[in-house]
């Protein structure tokens, strides 16, 4: 049985797909500092199963997205899902840190095929602005997954082992790749017979990285959400080595910013209706470059828990008025080759995110300092590419 392509069986669907990328960070997030004791690895060697799962998923989005406009979105999406069930098997079946930072690479190629394939999809069905919509939609549904699943693995981190994580993973991969198997109809209507050519590949992301429009959403996008990820990455370091938190109260901490991102998709949702896209982004990004400096500020001044949780649940929020509408903005103009600018968008973003990543792991020092000074820089680069997104107001 299919579903009907505007359904909500299909927009859940899909949700579930995208969802697996950040259910695969988040749900592990407790278990880092228990993960480094097992392997006895150091914080830098730790950060590398996080860093090289945003290398593997950026990367991989570069092949994702030609193959999908060529081959179609259905057969990637279920290969991708295949191979994200058994690298999280790979994953909790490690035995040294080095074959768990492999594994989770591979992990990372599978859950892309999910992120980049089913934005595309969502182009596939729908124009700009109700692409936007939905995205803001599916991102606060995404945001319950980021909520539940520190919970969660803080718990099956303090009762069963970090590796229940991962096994946790594959369970959740299992059912997805069941629905999709079932139920996931072709949306893809214009297949690229040269998608794959080098030629075209080039010729594509060439065009892209040329199109202005292109360039203004995707860094506005790539820097907001990089400032994200540094939390990400650094939130268990600080919160839990820092300031004392157990695993299993890490969780709660860590629902705060995530409630932000949530509100702030739910505001980008209602004001689409009345806003352009890109004055969206440029007030995402003010948002987001007015919390980073005053987080910093604040654990420069009296470094504590509220005063990591209270600036960030701002910049969250911030984050989630910028990513869904500067992913509609990216994707958009390009209807013929929406595979292709998903994947360079997700590239682009995923890189960056990786590369601040490995950078609080070197810079990382035992406070707050480094965290909330990279969530700063990029807080402020974002907001300078959003603001380039208003000279395409007349379009919108």
């Amino acid at each position: 049985m299919r579903l009907e392509p505007r359904s909500f069986g299909m927009a859940a669907l899909l949700t579930s797909l995208v969802a697996i990328a950040p259910i695969s960070t988040d749900m592990y997030l407790p278990s880092m500092p228990a993960i480094g004791a097992y392997f006895h690895a150091s914080t830098a060697e730790v950060q590398l199963t996080l860093s090289v799962f945003l290398l593997g998923f950026a990367g991989a989005q570069l092949a994702w997205g030609p193959l999908s406009d060529r081959f179609g979105r259905r057969p990637v999406l279920i290969t991708g899902t295949v191979i994200f069930v058994l690298s999280s098997i790979a994953c909790s079946l490690s035995l040294q840190i080095e074959q768990l930072i492999i594994a989770r690479f591979f992990q990372a190629i599978g859950a892309c095929a999910g992120g980049a394939v089913g934005r595309a999809a969502v182009r596939d069905i729908h124009e700009t602005k109700d692409a936007a919509r939905l995205l803001a939609h599916m991102g606060t549904a995404m945001a319950i997954a980021p909520l539940v699943a520190p919970l969660l693995g803080g718990q099956l981190t303090f009762y069963f082992g970090w590796s229940t994580n991962f096994t946790a993973l594959a369970c959740v991969g299992a059912i997805v790749l069941f629905f999709t198997a079932l139920t996931l109809p072709e949306t893809n209507r214009q297949l690229d017979e040269k998608a794959l050519a080098p030629r075209r590949i080039i010729a594509n992301y060439s065009a892209l990285l040329a199109h202005p429009e292109f360039r203004a959403y995707t860094f506005a996008n790539a820097f907001s959400f990089s400032g994200l990820f540094a939390f990400i990455s650094g939130s268990s370091f600080v919160l839990i080595g820092t300031f004392g938190l157990t695993a299993q109260t890490f969780g709660f901490a860590f629902s705060a910013p995530v409630l932000g991102y949530m509100a702030g998709t739910q505001i980008g949702a209602r004001l689409v209706k009345r806003m352009s896209l890109p004055r969206l982004v440029h007030l995402g990004g003010l948002m987001g470059v007015i919390a980073g400096a005053t987080g910093l500020a604040a654990v420069m001044i009296y470094p504590s828990i509220p005063t990591v949780i209270g600036p960030m649940f701002l910049y969250t929020c911030a984050v989630g008025i910028v990513m869904p509408n500067s992913m509609a903005g990216s994707i958009g103009p390009f209807p013929h080759m929406a595979g292709a600018a998903s994947a360079l968008m997700g590239f682009i973003q995923m890189a960056l995110a990786a590369t601040m990543g490995a950078l609080f792991g070197i810079v990382h020092d035992g406070t707050a300092v480094p965290m909330m000074a990279i969530i700063a820089m990029t807080g402020l680069i974002g907001f300078l590419f959003a603001r380039t997104t208003k000279k395409f107001c007349a379009a919108q």
